[in-house]
């Protein structure tokens, strides 16, 4: 972590101008206070405040003054114009009462509360995600002008037409400190895959927010949206971001990996699995947090939909990656890019840990492609599906013990009212689909 002498010299040294101090509210919006550079003894000093009462999530309609305690490890140049502004940095904040405290409602914080519980046990969580977007061309109304792609899996975009946004993108990250896994065109047209590779999960949700912030500045550079709406397309595929999740334990040594045992799975990693499927109904609304969301979950279009896990086919689920030793994981594929990473990866954590708690043992798996079983067959396997939609998941969200442990009930109650209203919204709204099937009825 840099000393505050280390930050003032890197300022001074790049001629910063400008510091994005940012956050994340309850349902995953990123926030940013722009501050001159001339301020920065006061945001090191965790003097700079903010009305919490107009973010969402953050005690609606009351007046909160909060306190922004910047995180000094995630400062960062940005190696690229944003917006209009040149020479600039970031840094990532937790959120705090104006006494000092911690605010209830940060989900930052909250998630260092997992991370700290989890360690009384002798564990941490390490997770790589792969993330999908869209990149678009949009006339000033946001609508998609499709064009003519036609382009598949691993594809070369001839027309060298996302390119260049592409490799600005993975040139930028990697200036900024990331590991790139792999880049390449997923299966669907306009649409794209970045993997990032694993850290430790606080780290991995500060990389989340970043990338997305990056990733959306770049493309607007030239001309293009890019969009992490989990179904932006009727008839593709929709975007997932796949996590790839793993133990270690306090020897540094994958917690998952055991060298004899069925898959070379470590009881860790079988109890954390089976905690996950007990347990993947009641915190969808968190991996899956909006309307859009359960239109990608749909049976087709290569999302899982099956509560199931799965060594062979990655219609499941969850999915046991080949490779073993240290790289041991299992692969969780319902998430999608709308949820709040910080949100998301304590509840993650928590039902592991619950798992393991309770020694919670999974089903036997699924060894076939589930999407070419007919109804009758899941019937008679006794398999169970995710939620149809968010007001399944946030019947069942309400009920689930695990996350309001992992959520605190400050977070729990506030994203539960918010997504409720957002399902009244929803459901009062008449669609040009509707119009177009019923008007003349």
């Amino acid at each position: 972590m840099p000393s505050d002498k280390e930050i003032k010299a890197l300022i001074k040294k790049e001629n910063i101008k400008t510091i994005f101090l940012q956050f994340i509210d309850i349902n995953g919006g990123i926030k940013s206070l722009q501050i001159p550079s001339l301020q920065i003894d006061d945001i090191l000093n965790n003097e700079i405040m903010f009305d919490g009462s107009t973010i969402s999530g953050f005690r609606d309609n009351e007046t909160l003054d909060l306190r922004l305690f910047p995180d000094k490890s995630t400062f960062l140049i940005f190696p690229f114009k944003v917006s209009k502004l040149k020479n600039t940095a970031r840094l990532i904040c937790d959120i705090h009462n104006s006494d000092g405290t911690p605010f209830a409602g940060c989900p930052r914080s909250n998630l260092k509360r997992i991370i700290n519980n989890a360690k009384q046990y002798g564990y941490t969580m390490n997770i790589g995600p792969e993330a999908e977007f869209f990149l678009f061309k949009t006339d000033g109304n946001n609508n998609i002008i499709k064009g003519e792609e036609k382009t598949g899996y691993y594809d070369v975009n001839l027309s060298h037409k996302y390119d260049d946004i592409l490799n600005q993108i993975m040139m930028t990250l990697t200036e900024m400190g990331f590991e790139i896994s792999a880049i390449h065109h997923e299966g669907a047209p306009f649409q794209h895959e970045i993997d990032l590779g694993y850290d430790e999960i606080l780290k991995t949700a500060d990389k989340l927010i970043t990338f997305k912030f990056v990733t959306k500045t770049i493309a607007k550079t030239f001309g293009f949206v890019a969009s992490f709406m989990p179904k932006p397309v009727y008839g593709q595929n929709g975007s997932g971001l796949h996590l790839n999740v793993s133990l270690t334990d306090k020897n540094g040594k994958n917690a998952f990996f055991e060298q004899n045992a069925q898959y070379q799975l470590s009881n860790n990693a079988i109890y954390s699995i089976g905690s996950v499927l007990k347990n993947i109904r009641g915190i969808s609304a968190v991996f899956n947090p909006t309307i859009n969301s359960y239109k990608r979950l749909v049976k087709d279009y290569e999302a899982p939909i099956y509560v199931v896990w799965s060594a062979v086919t990655r219609s499941a689920l969850i999915r046991i990656p080949a490779k073993k030793g240290e790289s041991t994981r299992f692969e969780l594929r319902s998430p999608d890019f709308s949820m709040n990473p910080y949100l998301a990866f304590a509840v993650l954590m928590q039902t592991c840990m619950d798992g393991l708690r309770n020694k919670t043992e999974p089903p036997a798996p699924v060894e076939k492609n589930l999407f070419l079983l007919s109804s009758n067959e899941i019937k008679q396997r006794k398999i169970k599906s995710l939620p149809r939609n968010l007001f399944s998941a946030l019947e069942e969200f309400e009920k689930s013990y695990v996350a309001r442990i992992a959520l605190g009930d400050y977070i729990f109650e506030n994203f539960l009212t918010s997504k409720q209203k957002e399902w009244n919204d929803y459901r009062k709204q008449v669609t040009e689909w509707e119009l177009k099937k019923y008007l003349d009825i």
